[in-house]
């Protein structure tokens, strides 16, 4: 596995991830759109120019091709606590990665990077509640739950202390 910056023609790798039913079901109940996919694209590369970080492309090194994405950025969701200054964590794997160890592989190589080069911060993250896997791996990197919250469904608000 790699972890690489975006390119264009990730756009229909990246939105066919989002179409897998064990993919989608934790982010609504209908299959994300083109038009919100490529938003979600765009900001992925934006956030690196805005806020010196942002997500990057997870790709098979063998063949490269996309197996989803990992990252930090801000979202400034309208949830309670606020926390759009500090960064939020995410990761979208497809189906066929589940089980396999490469989203801990991915984030724990985002989260040694940004102990490189960011200065400490807290580290955020939500989960829809259903989503027993990736809660799993959330502890494994240090995540606690701290509350729940009606976000597209109950969604779990889960926090990172800062290192150093």
């Amino acid at each position: 596995m790699r972890l690489r910056a975006w390119r264009k023609d990730d756009f229909r790798p990246y939105h066919a991830i989002l179409q897998e039913p064990e993919v989608h079901r934790h982010f609504g109940p209908q299959p994300m759109g083109q038009e919100e996919c490529w938003r979600r694209l765009m900001a992925a590369v934006g956030g690196w120019s805005l806020n010196g970080f942002g997500t990057l492309a997870v790709e098979r090194k063998s063949d490269g091709k996309l197996l989803g994405n990992v990252g930090l950025f801000t979202a400034w969701r309208e949830i309670e606590p606020q926390f759009g200054d500090e960064p939020e964590m995410g990761w979208i794997m497809a189906t066929e990665t589940h089980g396999l160890g490469l989203a801990m592989e991915a984030c724990r190589a985002t989260l040694d990077w940004a102990e490189a080069a960011l200065d400490p911060t807290p580290v955020w993250a939500i989960i829809s509640t259903a989503n027993e896997p990736s809660f799993r791996l959330a502890e494994k990197l240090g995540f606690e739950r701290l509350s729940v919250v009606d976000y597209h469904g109950p969604t779990a608000v889960l926090r990172r202390p800062a290192w150093g």
